[in-house]
């Protein structure tokens, strides 16, 4: 069971004796990872868990990739904040055990919701929200430096480099930025534009007409007495039973306004898997090396995992340019596509361009294109995304066409003559 599934308090989250805890430059740094989203742009995929719980790559979750890269830079004090589905991730945490976080003192703390989120009191509560009920608990840490996470994006990145050039700017925050490529939607993000020098001198959230292709990855190193403070001059200024917002609305503004805030470029792969066209374009961009390699010698990304056979590829299986986990049975063709723990498909079954997650079994005749089927589906006739990307929800069972962006509810029966279903129309 991972720690803390009551409200915590400082004494218990202090990092041991005086002195102890994280230093990267003589600064004690604590890490803090938001993995509260309810992700609801991804759909069926994250009705029953958090999307930092979210399968990659067959084996992974997409919340390893910020405690890999904790793990390597050498950050051993880490704050997993939860808020949706708690139980989707703390199965999956193991008290840090897999990122050398399971320690006497520090190591991988998991914090509940705060009580405003869990009775929903604050109107346009945030990510900024979540930083300001736990305020107390980082002052009692006595962090000079706190790094602020997302969990729901594939990257690789040594974050001590970039506490030190922190450190080395005196910034007062510095986020981490990335170039979008030609063509993609700048308007999902935080939008930067930087003086010669480094210097944040505009910053747009979600804008509706992005200046241009610079964008914030929701990785940020704060000094932590002007984190604190701007949270709390922010919190006087805002009307009571109103939140603060994301960090986008106030926090990071308040510091590009002060000329505090500073820029650290990420010169790797990075994305934003919130939309299922992304996560079906991360797994292909897996498939075609041009992704993070989850096994590289000197970074590997980490995880937990229940052991089972090596997979079983039975006589007249056909497999190419394709990822298929453990416990895996093929008998059919499977084609640049991603197979989870557990996965069946059957003689005569074809997968192309897929992602299929744990123990779903794809029948004899079916054949599944340009599709992402959750957990322990069924599916016995024909599904293709065509130009889009079909989403087939947990324990479904398919027995008559999917095609394009058709997205079937969790354990739902989906017959000749279904429909995409209203979010308040009564089950089948």
């Amino acid at each position: 069971m991972t720690r803390s599934s009551s409200r915590p308090s400082a004494r218990s989250l202090s990092s041991g004796p005086a002195g102890r805890g994280t230093r990267i430059g003589g600064q004690k740094v604590l890490v803090l990872i938001l993995a509260g989203g309810k992700g609801q742009r991804l759909g069926v995929l994250t009705q029953e868990r958090a999307k930092p719980a979210l399968t990659f790559g067959g084996t992974y979750r997409l919340i390893d990739f910020a405690l890999s890269n904790c793990m390597h830079s050498g950050l051993s004090d880490v704050w997993v904040l939860e808020e949706y589905q708690l139980h989707s991730l703390n199965d999956h945490l193991t008290n840090g055990r897999p990122w050398d976080l399971d320690r006497t003192h520090g190591g991988l703390e998991v914090l509940p919701p705060s009580p405003d989120t869990l009775t929903g009191t604050l109107e346009d509560a945030g990510n900024a929200d979540a930083l300001h009920a736990h305020a107390h608990l980082i002052r009692a840490f006595g962090a000079d430096v706190v790094v602020v996470l997302s969990a729901d994006h594939v990257y690789t990145l040594d974050y001590a480099e970039v506490i030190r050039e922190h450190a080395r700017t005196g910034a007062e925050v510095t986020m981490v930025t990335t170039d979008l490529p030609a063509g993609e939607d700048a308007s999902r993000f935080g939008n930067v534009t930087l003086t010669r020098g480094g210097r944040v001198k505009r910053f747009e959230y979600k804008p509706e007409r992005p200046r241009g292709e610079q964008i914030t990855t929701e990785v940020f190193v704060y000094s932590a007495p002007a984190l604190l403070r701007t949270l709390d001059d922010l919190r006087a200024d805002t009307p009571a039973g109103k939140g603060l917002g994301d960090f986008g609305h106030g926090l990071i503004p308040a510091f590009v306004k002060a000329k505090t805030a500073r820029a650290y470029p990420l010169g790797g792969y990075w994305l934003d898997v919130g939309l299922p066209g992304a996560y079906f374009r991360a797994h292909q961009d897996l498939l075609a090396g041009r992704s993070v390699p989850l096994d590289a010698p000197d970074w590997p990304v980490l995880s937990s995992s229940i052991p089972r056979m090596p997979a079983r590829l039975e006589t007249g299986a056909r497999v190419e340019d394709s990822l298929i986990s453990y416990g895996c049975r093929v008998a059919g063709r499977v084609t640049r596509s991603v197979l989870s723990p557990g996965v069946t498909v059957e003689a005569g079954a074809v997968v192309e361009d897929a992602v299929i997650l744990r123990d779903t079994v794809i029948r004899a005749g079916a054949h599944v294109r340009r599709a992402i089927v959750d957990e322990e589906a069924v599916i016995a006739a024909r599904v293709d995304g065509r130009e889009g990307v079909a989403v087939i929800g947990a324990r479904a069972h398919i027995s008559a066409p999917v095609r394009d962006d058709t997205q079937v509810e969790p354990g739902r029966r989906w017959r000749r003559g279904s429909r995409p279903r209203d979010p308040d129309a009564s089950p089948d």
